[in-house]
């Protein structure tokens, strides 16, 4: 029996900024309902990969696909229309637009706002209930994070690309942010993430990718890649004995 196509499939996709190859012919699937994260020092080309993604950026070579269906060259914003969603990076959510107005922006390719979608949002971040009229400019890090992935939702995605959500934000922040992700995954929504806290993202993950200077050097299971020494040293934080 042939294995099921997956949602999603990287094929041989390179990016180039200038004369610099940021991905060097990367290749890599995300199946239904998967979380598969991509993880990597400052430069490795997690950011690129998921701006390609995305729409944000094109491959000069290489394929992506969305359900059998190729999207490299589909603008982001007709992705969003596929169920392509992206929470990027810095978070960018409006400041001068209330909670309420920014969720609503989530929703753009509707004609009208799904109430229910929105009590969703609200039932996964009651902060955001709380702040529901204030700006979102005046929101700490961790409620405008909570805020972008709840505007992301409202474009009802069937894969969130989630860039980072842990930056900045305490410990505490970190750990809610983490179970609502794997709340959104439980729902239906499949989800690639990329992160730098290692052990936070392949405890959630199913898969997971390392790059390094924009190859894929590393795969696995997420307790796979735990495990692995090399990951450990390098992303763990911990000095693994010479055997």
């Amino acid at each position: 029996m042939a294995d099921p196509q997956p949602m999603l499939d990287v094929a041989d996709v390179e990016v180039r900024y200038g004369a610099i190859r940021a991905l060097k012919g990367i290749s890599f699937h995300v199946n239904t309902g998967e979380i598969v994260a991509l993880l990597g020092a400052n430069g490795a080309g997690k950011t690129t990969t998921q701006k390609t993604v995305s729409g944000m950026l094109r491959p000069a070579l290489g394929t992506i696909t969305l359900d059998g269906k190729r999207i490299d060259g589909i603008p982001a914003h007709e992705l969003i229309r596929l169920g392509v969603c992206h929470v990027p990076e810095g978070r960018r959510v409006f400041p001068r637009m209330t909670v309420h107005e920014n969720l609503e922006m989530g929703a753009f390719r509707f004609k009208k706002v799904d109430e229910n979608d929105m009590a969703r949002v609200l039932e996964l971040f009651p902060r955001l209930k709380e702040r529901f009229k204030q700006q979102g400019g005046t929101l700490s890090g961790g409620e405008q994070q909570m805020l972008a992935i709840g505007r992301a939702l409202m474009g009802k995605p069937r894969l969130l690309l989630l860039d980072e959500p842990s930056m900045g934000l305490a410990p505490l922040i970190v750990k809610q942010i983490f179970d609502i992700v794997r709340e959104i995954n439980a729902a239906g929504v499949t989800v690639l993430l990329v992160e730098q806290n290692a052990a936070q993202a392949l405890g959630l993950a199913d898969r997971g990718y390392v790059l390094e200077t924009g190859e894929i050097v590393l795969s696995g299971t997420g307790a796979e890649l735990l495990a692995d020494d090399r990951v450990r040293a390098a992303y763990l934080g911990e000095e693994i004995a010479a055997s």
